[in-house]
C-alpha cells in the first residue's frame, strides 16, 4: 500500500511538472521564440562562467550537506533553535496544529515541486533567451547569498521547527519517503537563514530583470507562497524567514551598486 502511495505522488509530481513547463513554453516565451533557430552552444560559451558558478554552488552545497555538516554540528554541540525557541515562542508551532489538509497538501506541492521547477526553470529561461544581465545576476547572487549563509549552517546549526517539537512532518505525511530524499539536499538543522526564502526571492528579482512580466508575476507569486509555505508546514523560524529576507536584499543591494557596470554589459 505505501508503495502505491509513493508511485502515486511521484506521478502527482511528475504531473505537476509536465503541467508546469507546458505552462512556462505557452505563457512565457514569445511566439518568435519557437520560429528562430536557437544557438544553444553558442549561448552556453557565452554564459559559461555563470553556468560554472551555478553549478559549483550548488555541488559544493550538497558536498556540505552530506559530508561537512555532521562533523561541525557535533563539533558546536549545541542547538540554537532553543534560542529562536525562547524568543518567539510557540507561533510557527501553533500551525502544525491547526493544519487544514488541502492546504497541507497545496503548500507541500508548492515547497516541493512548484519552488524547485523555478530554481532550475529560470536558468534555462535565461539561457534559452540568452539574457545575460538575468543569468550574470543569478550566478553572482547565488554565489554571494550562499558565501554568507555557509558559516551560519556550519556553526550555528538550528533544528527546524517540526524535528525540534518532535512533530509529524507533513512533507512525510503527503509524499511519504520524500525526506531522505529531500534531506540528501539539505539537513534539519541548517534553517538560519532560510536558503528557501532568500532564494525564492532572488529568483523572483533575476526573473525581473527580463522585462518578461507574465514570467516576472509567476516567480513573485511562487516567492510569496513558498514562503508561506514554510511557515504554515511548520519548517522554518520566523528569524529564518527575516534573515534569509535580509541576506537576499543586501546581496541585491551589493549587485546593484558594484556590479552595475558589467550587469548592465
Amino acid at each position: 500500500m505505501a508503495v502505491n502511495i509513493i508511485d502515486t505522488w511521484y506521478i502527482v509530481l511528475g504531473l505537476v511538472y509536465l503541467l508546469l513547463i507546458i505552462l512556462s513554453l505557452i505563457l512565457f516565451f514569445p511566439r518568435k521564440f519557437f520560429k528562430e533557430k536557437i544557438r544553444i552552444f553558442k549561448f552556453i560559451n557565452e554564459n559559461f562562467l555563470y553556468i560554472l558558478l551555478i553549478v559549483g554552488v550548488v555541488a559544493f552545497h550538497l558536498f556540505e550537506v552530506n559530508v561537512i555538516d555532521s562533523h561541525t554540528t557535533e563539533l558546536v554541540g549545541y542547538d540554537f533553535a532553543n534560542n529562536i525557541k525562547d524568543i518567539e515562542g510557540d507561533f510557527v508551532f501553533w500551525f502544525s496544529q491547526h493544519w487544514t489538509p488541502v492546504l497541507v497538501y497545496f503548500f507541500v506541492l508548492i515547497y516541493i515541486g512548484v519552488y524547485s521547477f523555478t530554481l532550475w526553470f529560470s536558468p534555462v529561461y535565461f539561457l534559452l533567451t540568452n539574457n545575460k544581465k538575468a543569468m550574470k545576476t543569478l550566478a553572482y547572487g547565488l554565489l554571494l547569498i550562499y558565501i554568507i549563509a555557509l558559516p551560519f549552517y556550519l556553526f550555528l546549526p538550528i533544528t527546524n521547527v517540526y524535528t525540534y517539537y518532535n512533530v509529524s512532518s507533513a512533507l512525510e505525511t503527503v509524499i511519504p519517503s520524500v525526506e531522505s530524499f529531500f534531506y540528501s539536499t539539505t539537513t534539519q538543522n541548517n534553517c538560519l537563514p532560510s536558503l528557501h526564502t532568500a532564494m525564492t526571492i532572488f529568483i523572483a528579482y533575476s526573473v525581473s530583470l527580463t522585462g518578461n512580466k507574465k514570467f516576472t508575476y509567476f516567480a513573485f507569486i511562487t516567492m510569496i507562497l513558498v514562503i508561506i509555505s514554510v511557515i504554515y508546514l511548520s519548517i522554518h523560524w520566523v528569524l529564518d524567514i527575516i534573515s534569509g529576507a535580509i541576506l537576499t536584499i543586501g546581496v541585491i543591494l551589493i549587485l546593484r551598486k558594484y556590479l552595475k557596470e558589467e550587469l548592465n554589459e
